[in-house]
């Protein structure tokens, strides 16, 4: 008898050390989390019979779509949330998903675009990096700030309007007293004119106030690298007079290289107190017609839009820019091309080029009709 209690408590011994061993080496495995370790393996067994459903997206529609994840949000409601967003169709799949990958301890709190043409383990791995999260947007040359408001309000990156926009650079806004004096800006003026027309990577939670100081930030520095606030200064000028006819060049030009030529004519006209007659302030005075903010005037509109904008009424420069001029019009405006023409047209040929008249009846004679 006694020998057999020997043998069994030889055995007993073997068994618990074979447990000690196997729950051991399940807590090294699990990294101190058997429990989610067995739930895990599970789910990953689960998961192996619904890779088509993974590979799967809604459609293949890649139209960003605007995602936020809040601070405490779990697997579970960043899934029922995607859902509602209409980006996956299975929540359970996805809390599956990440937990089966551990990414569901590495989703992060921030916003982040997405489509429906991404399946889930794209979705998920992309919500563990709210860093990289940026996205894309050009201001083209010679808009105006109601454009780039109305591209704000249209696009689906943007977490603001354009009216958000509009407030923080429209007529009255607060602008930094420095950057009011580096341009010379007049007390209450817009910054129409300092919205920096240039290509953006911007971050997924920008504020209106972020963008408008991106934006005038990059003016400040490409003026600064061509030495304009200099050149201003010397010709009794300041950045926001620049800014004006620049804006009006801008306006008036297809093409870059006619930009110089085009800014001595108003220059010329400038010197001997001559009006501007510039058809883009005009256009600007009317503003959106219903479908444009550059409508095709009429004669009528020369002297029926009253306004001190309108260079057909007004002599000298209008009271501010009617756009956002590039860097090259900018530089036109403060070195003009050298000549005594004080007219020109567009070209008859339809190129966007025009011809230049010194006299009022050579530029009758440059006419199409």
């Amino acid at each position: 008898m006694s020998r057999l209690l020997q043998i069994l408590a030889a055995l007993f011994a073997v068994v618990v050390l074979v447990g000690v061993l196997m729950v051991g080496g399940l807590w090294i495995v699990s990294e101190g989390d058997p429990v989610r370790y067995i739930q895990t393996s599970l789910v990953q067994f689960t998961l192996n019979s619904r890779e088509d459903e993974l590979a799967q997206s809604v459609s293949t529609d890649t139209s960003p779509i605007r995602f936020e994840v809040m601070l405490g949000d779990t697997p579970r409601t960043i899934a029922q949330n995607l859902v509602s967003a209409r980006l996956i169709t299975d929540a359970d799949l996805f809390v599956d998903y990440v937990r089966a990958n551990q990414l569901d301890r590495r989703l992060e709190a921030g916003t982040f675009f997405l489509n429906q043409a991404q399946t889930i383990p794209e979705i998920a791995r992309i919500l563990t990096d709210s860093s990289s999260s940026q996205f894309t947007f050009t201001i083209l040359e010679g808009w105006r700030i109601e454009e780039i408001a109305d591209i704000i309000d249209r696009s689906s990156y943007f977490g603001f309007s354009g009216q958000d926009f509009l407030s923080m650079v429209g007529a009255g806004a607060s602008v930094d007293s420095g950057f009011a004096a580096f341009v010379g800006l007049p007390p209450g003026a817009s910054l129409e004119g300092f919205m920096f027309p240039d290509t953006y990577q911007l971050p997924a939670d920008m504020t209106p106030e972020y963008f408008r100081e991106v934006l005038i930030t990059n003016f400040r520095d490409r003026v600064e690298s061509v030495n304009l606030p200099a050149l201003a200064s010397q010709q009794g000028w300041t950045l926001h007079d620049a800014a004006i006819l620049a804006s009006i060049i801008q306006r008036e030009a297809i093409h870059p290289d006619e930009h110089p030529m085009i800014a001595s004519v108003y220059r010329n006209r400038l010197d001997i107190g001559m009006k501007l007659d510039a058809d883009p302030t005009v256009q600007y005075a009317i503003g959106y017609n219903g479908a444009t903010w550059w409508s095709q005037i009429t004669q009528a509109d020369y002297v029926s839009r009253v306004s001190p904008y309108n260079t057909y009424l007004n002599t000298e420069l209008p009271p501010g820019p009617i756009a956002n001029p590039g860097l090259t019009a900018l530089q036109a405006a403060l070195s003009p091309a050298q000549s005594d023409f004080f007219y020109f047209q567009a070209r008859c040929t339809g190129d966007g080029y025009h011809n230049f008249a010194r006299t009022f009846e050579e530029h009758l004679a440059n006419s199409c009709f």
